[in-house]
Parts: structure tokens; sequence; C-alpha cells
């Protein structure tokens, strides 16, 4: 096995105490752990294990949860020491790095005895995407699966006599209002904060342009005449009165503008949007979610497009409760796991036919949202922007587009290093 770049000290030891599992404890039970970064979500993911419990009562499974930059600091740490909590979430920004090491457990097989094509029968090709390894192998158990829809204030729309969102808006439509609004309300209109997940790379792929070339997902397209084009767009945004500045952002993230009466519009990850109706109560019925706006005249393509990534349950491939894991594993991927944690609220299910337990949790409320937009919107999924050379040159090409943004750089010179970046580690490898 490969071995991960060295810990310091202090950040192993601190990790061998927090993973210490209870295998062996006095009340003759199995303990396991499951480490998650989201506090929102650990009460779904304990419905789920309880579940499991109830099945089966000499396991029990504790949830701990931690920051999302702690998570991965401990978690390295474990994994160069072989003290990995006994299940874990992956983000596709990191599966390569932890299957390519060796790190994870292979579950490719998981469910051969029931059905040897149980993965393909029940999760589309992009959620099995984003829990494979580089080997095409599979080194997770998909949980959910999200996309990015587009947030807007409804009072603000009214004030400004504008119609809300469509399925048949535009990139036009969307400035035009932002306009509208901006005039008759002095509020911004569209927030195009730097983000890729969150910001261009859904206007690239609308546009018919691309981050990595679709055919061998290997070279980057950044200097693609129309992922360079839909970059320009998006950037350029910025220069209207009703766009607030990456300066702005620095201080304000888009959603804190948004639910405090600054702005109208901005995109949003289907993730947050439950947590958005519990924390800010008194906004609930004022504003609702649409589609992302299509590109009007794309270079290929009808236009649409939204980055479609989600997690999967780990586990290490050195566990010392590795078969008990698999099984708790093989639960959490059966369609009750999944409906558990849509019916949750935690997630959108990743299990195909279970989506819509998701909105469940949504009827609560006095307002009831569109989150028929997310299942609709899974048509025109992207995957995930991700190969195993990103992680290598994904924060660099970042520092590019700040650049591009303060006024550093103009666009076109950034992106040939943007692309010169991304290429010179294929070329190394």
């Amino acid at each position: 096995m490969k071995r991960f770049p060295r810990m310091t000290a202090a950040a192993l030891v601190f990790t061998l105490l927090l993973s210490i599992t209870g295998c062996g404890a006095s009340d003759g039970k199995t303990h396991l752990t499951f480490q998650i970064w989201d506090v929102a979500q650990r009460d779904g993911m304990q419905a789920i294990c309880d579940a499991y419990t109830a099945q089966h009562p000499e396991v029990e499974i504790e949830v701990q949860v931690t920051s999302w930059g702690e998570y991965w600091t401990k978690l390295e740490a474990a994994g160069e020491s072989n003290t990995m909590p006994d299940i874990f979430w992956m983000h596709t920004d990191q599966i390569l790095y932890y299957a390519d090491f060796g790190i994870l457990a292979d579950v490719t097989d998981l469910y051969a005895d029931e059905d040897p094509n149980y993965y393909q029968n029940h999760f589309s090709e992009i959620s099995i995407g984003n829990a494979s390894g580089s080997d095409g192998r599979m080194y997770g158990v998909p949980k959910d699966k999200d996309n990015i829809v587009l947030v807007y204030n409804k009072e603000m729309f009214d004030a400004a006599g504008v119609s809300y969102p469509t399925a048949e808006w535009t990139w036009d439509d969307l400035t035009d209002a932002s306009q509208k609004i901006y005039d008759a309300t002095g509020k911004y209109g569209y927030m195009a904060y730097n983000d890729e997940q969150l910001g261009y790379w859904n206007f690239v792929y609308q546009n018919g342009g691309y981050i990595l070339d679709p055919e061998t997902n290997i070279h980057a397209g950044y200097t693609q005449p129309a992922t360079a084009d839909a970059i320009k767009f998006y950037v350029n945004l910025q220069k209207n009165d009703w766009c607030p500045d990456q300066n702005y952002f620095a201080e304000t993230s888009p959603g804190t503008s948004f639910f405090s009466g600054m702005g109208s519009m901005f995109l949003e990850g289907s993730w947050n949007l439950l947590s958005e109706l519990q924390n800010f109560p008194d906004m609930v019925g004022d504003w609702d979610i649409a589609p992302l706006p299509k590109c009007p005249n794309p270079a290929s393509g009808d236009g649409r497009g939204t980055i479609s990534n989600g997690l999967c349950y780990s586990t290490a491939a050195k566990g010392k409760n590795l078969e008990i894991v698999k099984d708790v594993l093989r639960f959490f991927g059966s369609e009750e796991g999944q409906r558990i944690q849509g019916e949750s609220g935690a997630a959108i299910p990743a299990y195909l036919g279970q989506e819509e337990s998701w909105s469940t949790v949504f009827n609560s409320f006095d307002y009831v949202i569109d989150v028929q937009v997310c299942y609709d919107q899974f048509d025109n999924a992207v995957q995930y922007i991700n190969n195993a050379s990103r992680r290598k040159w994904k924060s660099t090409v970042a520092d590019e587009m700040v650049k591009v943004y303060s006024g550093a750089s103009d666009i076109d010179s950034a992106l040939t290093r943007m692309q010169e970046i991304a290429d010179s580690y294929v070329t190394a490898e």
C-alpha cells in the first residue's frame, strides 16, 4: 500500500484518541463509529443507523460530526495510521486520492449475492461515477445526489413587476430581471459568486463547453471557445451595478446576502435548501427555487445543464470490523436505507425511485418550495468535474480565477495559464 504524506505528530495523536471504537465493549455489542461533516444531517444519519440496529441489536453505531476542514485532516492522519472510523462519508474531490492509495475498501461486489448488477440497476451513471476509483471499481456505496438551482426572492420580483423565473428562462432573462429589480428596489439582482460548482461550471456546460474533455476526462478545456465564452460571460456579470464584486463576497456570502434581504437571486445546492428554510423561518414563503436559466445560443446542446454531485458511504480496506461494516453499508445502500435518508430530509437519495421521499420533510412548512425542480433537473445533470490529477491543480487554477476577478489578469491570458497548469500534470504522469 502506498503511504500518505506524513501528518504532524500532534494531529496523529489527536486522531488516534478520537478513532478508538468500542469493539469488545463490556456490553458484548460491536460499537461502530460513523464520521460525517454536516451537523444538519446528523439526525438523518442516526436514523439510518438506528434502523440497522433495530434489525441487528448486537451492533451500535455512533454518528460523529466534525467541521469540513477538520474532517479531512483527521481522516488523512487516520488513514496513515490505519485507525480510520468504521464508516465515513467520501466526497468526489477526495475519493480518487484515498482509493488510489489503497485506503478504501473495494465494495464493487457488495451486492453480488443479491444482484450482480445492483449498482447499475439502482443508481445513475453519475452516482456510480462519483463512488468509483480510477480503476473503475466501487469504493463507496452511493449515498445521495444533488444539483444546482436558482433561488429567488418573490417579494423583490413583485416589487419590480417581474414575472418569476420559469424553465424557459435564459441568461438574457436573468440579466434583464436583475437590472429591473435593481432599478426598482436598489437591491442586487443575480449575485455571481466566484465558485465552480455553485458558479461558472454550470454556465460552461450550458454553453456546450467543458472543464475536462468529455471523451477522455483527462485534458482540460479552459481555452476551448465555448468554455472561454461562458467564463467571460459569467465573470463580466460583476461589471453591472446590480451584481456585487468579489470584494463584497469576501465578507458576505451570496446566501447571507440573500437571506438578509440584500439580493434577489443566487445559485444554491439542493443540499442547503432545508437548512435555509429552518434557519430563516421569517423568510418562509418569501422565496422559492427555479431551474437554472439556460444559455440562449449555445455552441452545442440545448443550453441546459446543472452540475450534479453526490457523496458515498465508505470504509477502510483494513478496518477491524470490516465484515460487519460491509453489512451496514449494504443496508445504507438498500431501498429502505435510502428511503429513511430521504424522509429525514438529509439529502436526495441516490437510489433510483426514492428521490421524492426527500419531499416529505418540506411538506411540514407553511409554504412548500418547488423541490420538483431538483428532481426534474437530473435530466440535464452534468457529473461533478473530477479526475486523478485535478486534486493537484485545483487550487492553482482557482487562484488564477481570483486574479481575473480582481482585474490583475485578463481572462484570455488567465485561461491559457489555467489550461497549461491542468495539462502539465497530465504530461508529468
